[in-house]
């Protein structure tokens, strides 16, 4: 993996006393307490899916082809309605249609980096990753290959697609996983990570907003409709802070991006 790719013309500088080794060991603690909410997180996904007729095989080619959390549960809950193919297919695009804002996002990092390492990072991403990633580009200053593959694969990969055959594989054994709180552990965990990247005022409003709007709209139609439209909305009314107000952060930093202080 390159470790020597040289910092952005538009990526942020780096954090003031953040070296590369530091940002590396907050980064593997942070996705390594994502993994531990990952096991449990994918066993209540491999529960649901051995629930609904999927096989241990079919569970593990889910996972590791799809590899999309939020997606394949809702996958499984469209085939146990019956959907037709087509429209789980559908929906379920739309669902993961966040992952092409986050894309956008990573691009400019990612610049330069050869075409088939790009590939695999871009299927390997998740919130997680995104999260986990960015974090640790913003404090060193500039892309950190190897940093983003500990983001995507030590913290959801492995102990995703483990924890989903475990769950098919030995699931039927709890009568109720939801009567020990599985279900809430990994979203905890994602709010937490969330939490830790607004910065400033910009993603502070993007945040309020997809929340408000994303649970409105889920009330009023179905959960996996309110990610969609809360993940597009956030992100689209957090552009129109307009740029002086959003480059004065709570932390008194310089906004993302931006070289002009």
């Amino acid at each position: 993996m390159r470790e020597d790719v040289p910092a952005l013309s538009d990526a942020p500088p780096a954090a003031p006393g953040v070296d590369l080794g530091t940002s590396r060991r907050r980064l593997f603690v942070d996705a390594t307490g994502i993994a531990v909410s990952a096991l449990g997180f994918g066993f209540v996904y491999g529960l649901s899916a051995r629930e609904v007729g999927f096989s241990p095989i079919e569970v593990l080619a889910m996972s590791v082809l799809v590899f999309g959390g939020a997606s394949q549960f809702a996958s499984v809950g469209y085939i146990a309605s019956g959907l037709p193919w087509a429209g789980i297919v559908v929906l379920t695009a739309l669902l993961n249609a966040r992952h092409l804002l986050y894309s956008a996002a990573l691009g400019p990092w990612f610049r330069g980096v050869p075409f088939s390492r790009r590939a695999v990072a871009s299927h390997l991403l998740t919130d997680e990753a995104f999260a986990l990633s960015v974090g640790h580009f913003r404090r060193i200053g500039r892309l950190d290959e190897w940093g983003y593959w500990v983001g995507a694969i030590v913290s959801t990969f492995i102990p995703w697609t483990f924890a989903t055959v475990l769950g098919a594989l030995i699931g039927g054994q709890i009568p109720d996983p939801s009567r020990f709180g599985i279900d809430i552990i990994f979203p905890a965990a994602m709010i937490g990570l969330s939490v830790g990247l607004i910065t400033g005022r910009r993603e502070l409003v993007a945040a309020c907003v997809g929340a408000f709007v994303g649970v409105v709209a889920a009330l009023l139609t179905s959960p996996s409709v309110g990610i969609i439209i809360g993940g597009l909305a956030g992100p689209l009314v957090g552009l129109l802070v307009p740029k002086p107000l959003a480059q004065s952060t709570p932390l008194g930093t310089p906004a993302p991006g931006d070289r002009s202080t």
